[in-house]
């Protein structure tokens, strides 16, 4: 009489033998059961990355990235948003902002210059530009170009109009440099505003 626990030959059967049975024992109820699967979302792990929403878009991150001081990675943003976007009036303008914040003058100079010839309205554009000119010592250029932001925008920002004052105070007094630097305020989308501080 064969021992319940052995083969019919008298060994013990393969443990991997007894691993592929369980497992397809497993499968075997598993595709019985007509109910489909559903993840615990209320378990300790997040939920996968959802990829049927649209991404973010990159002039939106950029702005959150400008106002957080990380310049190369609004740069970064920016240059994205652009591929999709094409060189809107908006993202020149980010982009010539973000290389003010690295001290790349001449290139955020150049940039917003081309923002303010694409979008002549724009106030928050001239503002930024008088931003750059103030930092390359062109006080008196940027003066008028603050005057034009704060008509363009009726008065309403009291960034440019701050701008404007310490542009005129600069004018006024041009030996006074002390307390100048990081003062003067970028204008972002929606109107909101930062200090714009450069990397050394």
């Amino acid at each position: 009489m064969t021992h319940p626990g052995l083969a019919p030959n008298g060994a013990r059967p393969n443990r991997k033998f007894k691993h592929v049975i369980a497992i397809a024992a497993f499968a075997a109820v598993a595709a019985c059961s007509s109910d489909p699967i559903v993840p615990d979302l209320d378990g300790p792990f997040p939920p996968g990355v959802d990829h049927s929403k649209p991404a973010q878009d990159g002039v939106v991150v950029g702005h959150r990235l400008m106002a957080a001081s990380e310049y190369e990675l609004a740069i970064e943003a920016f240059t994205r948003a652009a591929l999709e976007q094409g060189m809107t009036p908006e993202i020149l303008s980010g982009l010539g902002s973000a290389n003010l914040g690295l001290g790349r003058l001449g290139q955020a100079e150049s940039l917003l210059r081309r923002t303010v010839v694409e979008a002549p309205d724009w106030p928050t554009a001239w503002n930024n530009l008088g931003v750059v000119l103030m930092e390359r010592g062109k006080t008196a250029e940027a003066e008028q170009i603050f005057r034009k932001a704060y008509a363009l925008d009726n008065g309403e920002s009291d960034s440019i109009r701050d701008n404007l004052r310490l542009a005129l105070a600069k004018s006024e007094n041009p030996d006074n440099t002390g307390g100048q630097n990081n003062e003067y305020k970028l204008v972002q989308r929606g109107d909101s505003d930062f200090l714009i501080r450069k990397t050394p």
